[in-house]
């Protein structure tokens, strides 16, 4: 699976309400196995939700779903 099919994926996720705003997203590593694909895939698809202004990182705790 692509980096952008993730990315495309997560933020559907997010759409639907399965990850709430204010709330963490699994681990790299956990996505990683979720969707089959190496660690490097992950940050690829997790840096595109980044730009997008989906998700955003807190260094040293993870990254989250932006409260409204």
């Amino acid at each position: 699976m692509s980096y952008l099919k993730i990315a495309e994926d997560l933020a559907a996720r997010i759409k639907s309400g399965e990850y709430q705003p204010g709330q963490q997203l699994p681990s790299y590593n956990e996505l990683a196995t979720l969707y089959s694909v190496h660690f490097s895939t992950i940050t690829r698809a997790i840096g595109v939700l980044r730009l997008q202004g989906v998700v955003i990182g807190v260094p040293g705790r993870g990254v989250f779903v932006p409260e409204e």
